[in-house]
């Protein structure tokens, strides 16, 4: 299994922090994936989170666990369930939208090549034992110009510091299993498999605190921190574009491409007579 189990995530999303970065969270999808078009679209994990219910693409899935899988309900919106069409798989089999998708491993996805238009991470990579590899599986997934949607914890936060001094007190803040990972290494993960980053976002500056009443009091910091400290923000997000780069003929194969070229034709100088000039060309005087 790819995937560390998580017990206390749904606990942790119920608990005031967990609302609070939810509802973040929940209003960005929305915003992100209104003006993204295509035929497939898929969410890995996190069944909290309906990240495709502003999405007008005809095939929307999740992909589950398959340990988790049954304790989860299917999220599609009414116009995904009334569908009769699927998501393409690799052994060209359709998977019907109105279902889950129960898969043993995020990188090894029962999903033909090229054949996705948008992949939802939300909280993916940061609890996976093998974040890199899930990254490669999408990136195989997707069409060109496919885009892909990552949400995290930010560990440059107040809410990062306060897991590491939790984790050392034995009191984390954050779900259990959570390896935090940095924005910059996650641009270089999409760099090498040859993403552009379409736009990137932070949010949730309010302190670490476990308490309503206290994050309501320092709601004021959400301006502050969005204008004068955005990239420390608790959470990120970044989506990204697949680039598939054109091809150039290059070495021996375009020197023999160039050396079938006709020769050029003869000029004439001012000695060439005009009997030599029409032997040159063949040309009857």
């Amino acid at each position: 299994m790819s995937e560390r189990p998580i017990i206390d995530w749904p606990v942790w999303l119920v608990s005031p922090p967990g609302r609070y970065a939810l509802a973040w969270e929940q209003a960005l999808f929305d915003q992100w994936v209104g003006d993204l078009f295509g035929y497939h679209a898929l969410q890995l994990g996190r069944p909290e989170l309906d990240t495709l219910r502003e999405n007008r693409m005809p095939y929307r899935g999740l992909i589950l666990p398959a340990a988790r899988g049954a304790e989860a309900p299917p999220l599609m919106t009414k116009a995904a369930s009334d569908t009769t069409g699927g998501m393409p798989s690799c052994d060209g089999a359709a998977v019907m939208v109105a279902r889950d998708i129960l898969v043993s491993r995020f990188d090894e996805l029962p999903i033909a090549t090229a054949s996705t238009d948008l992949v939802v991470l939300p909280h993916v990579l940061e609890f996976a034992e093998n974040p890199h590899d899930i990254l490669r599986e999408v990136e195989r997934i997707l069409v060109p110009e496919g885009q892909v949607i990552i949400t995290g914890f930010n560990n440059l936060s107040l809410w990062g510091a306060r897991e590491e001094l939790g984790r050392l007190a034995g009191a984390p803040f954050l779900p259990p299993g959570a390896d935090l990972i940095a924005f910059t290494r996650l641009k270089d993960w999409l760099k090498l498999l040859s993403f552009d980053i379409d736009r990137g976002r932070f949010g949730c500056y309010r302190p670490p605190l476990r308490g309503d009443h206290w994050l309501q009091r320092f709601e004021f910091m959400e301006p502050a921190g969005d204008r004068w400290w955005p990239i420390f923000g608790a959470l990120y997000a970044v989506r990204a574009v697949k680039r598939v780069r054109g091809m150039r003929l290059v070495g021996k194969v375009r020197k023999r491409i160039l050396g079938l070229q006709p020769a050029a034709a003869p000029v004439a100088t001012p000695n060439t007579t005009h009997r030599q000039l029409a032997e040159a060309t063949d040309v009857p005087d």
